[in-house]
């Protein structure tokens, strides 16, 4: 966790894609903060740390839709790293699917051939917008098993960690750039919704919790409670701390308990973080 002083003229906005962020992880880490004019001098939090998805393959790309954030799970001489890019992510009506994909093309400079679709929406717009600065796509472009999925770069750099997609994943160009040349076609991509992720520290138990709009009407706190059953972690945690993170939902990991000395944590893959500004 970080803290910065806003500078003039500076919005969330802008100091989000510094620390490589999305807005809605700085917006909900700051939520008394006005986003577009904060109060230059203000200290906002930077919340550059995230517990791993539950979905952790040896290799491969975890999407955290509730959270919009990429997950890249590499090795690299028999260690095992993750690095990690916020993402921009489908609309309400044109939401991203979950399930399992993988790369099957990697396109450099691609051209947008505008669904029928969005035309109807703007018919001013050509069949086919070639490559260039004013390219939704970006300088990139990842496509995935579903066919009509995209991992791409973005021309509205303002989109990442919001839902303002057709149903593409969205990251910023600095970004796009470096996972593109970073994976290769056949690389496995889980797109996963899970708006609670629990993990554990050096014997302390953090929890970290997403606002997911297309959760509707979950119990968050039910939903935590059979998690922490499952990971058979209810014992040691502090119920009353568990209610004031649901309550708050600002994406921040946050110690809830601690196993005793003599309660081993359960085995999970240990990781590296590698994380990429």
């Amino acid at each position: 966790m970080k803290y910065y002083e806003v500078k003039e003229g500076e919005s969330l906005i802008e100091i989000a894609r510094i620390f490589n962020l999305g807005y809605n992880e700085i917006a909900d880490a700051n939520p008394g903060t006005d986003p577009f004019v904060p109060m230059p001098g203000n200290r906002v939090k930077i919340p550059t740390i995230w517990i791993l998805p539950e979905r952790k393959p040896s290799t491969g790309i975890v999407i955290n839709l509730s959270e919009m954030r990429l997950y890249y799970f590499f090795k690299k001489e028999g260690r095992s790293f993750v690095k990690t890019y916020p993402v921009g992510i489908g609309d309400e009506g044109s939401e991203t699917p979950a399930g399992f994909f993988r790369i099957t093309h990697k396109i450099e400079n691609p051209s947008w051939r505008v669904p029928e679709s969005i035309r109807k929406e703007k018919p001013w717009l050509p069949p086919v917008v070639p490559p260039g600065p004013d390219n939704p796509l970006g300088s990139h472009a990842l496509r995935l098993s579903s066919g009509s999925i995209l991992i791409h770069g973005t021309d509205r750099p303002w989109g990442i960690g919001r839902q303002v997609s057709h149903g593409c994943i969205r990251l910023y160009p600095e970004d796009i750039v470096k996972l593109f040349y970073e994976v290769k076609i056949g690389t496995q991509v889980f797109i996963v919704r899970e708006p609670i992720k629990i993990g554990i520290k050096e014997k302390e138990i953090y929890i970290e919790i997403h606002k997911d709009p297309i959760s509707g009407d979950m119990n968050y706190y039910d939903e935590a409670i059979r998690m922490l059953v499952k990971k058979n972690l209810i014992s040691y945690i502090e119920l009353d701390r568990l209610y004031e993170v649901i309550k708050r939902k600002d994406g921040i990991p946050v110690k809830i308990g601690r196993l005793t000395e003599e309660q081993s944590p359960p085995k999970n893959k240990s990781y590296e973080r590698a994380i990429v500004h």
